[in-house]
C-alpha cells in the first residue's frame, strides 16, 4: 500500500507509541486505619462463615455405618 503524504487531522495520534509523558500520576492514597479494619472484618467473616457451614454441614456428608440398628430403633418406637 502507499503512503498519502497530505497532513491528516489527528497525526499525533499515530505517533502516540513515540510520545512519553512528564506527568506523574499522583501517588495513591494510603488506606485508613478504620478502612484496612474494616477489610479484615470482612474477610474474617467470610471465613467463619465458610468454616460454620463446613461444621453444620459434615454429619449430612458422613455415611451411616448401621442402617439396620436405626430401623431397630423406629421399629421399637412402633410398639413391635
Amino acid at each position: 500500500m502507499f503512503r498519502r503524504r497530505e497532513p491528516i487531522p489527528f497525526a499525533f495520534v499515530a505517533e502516540a507509541d513515540r510520545f512519553r509523558s512528564n506527568v506523574a500520576p499522583p501517588p495513591r492514597e494510603r488506606a485508613t486505619v478504620s478502612e484496612i479494619a474494616g477489610r479484615w472484618l470482612v474477610g474474617l467473616t467470610v471465613v467463619a462463615g465458610l468454616v460454620g457451614s463446613l461444621l453444620v454441614g459434615m454429619p449430612a456428608l458422613s455415611v451411616d455405618q448401621s442402617p439396620t440398628q436405626s430401623q431397630s430403633q423406629s421399629e421399637a418406637s412402633t410398639g413391635r
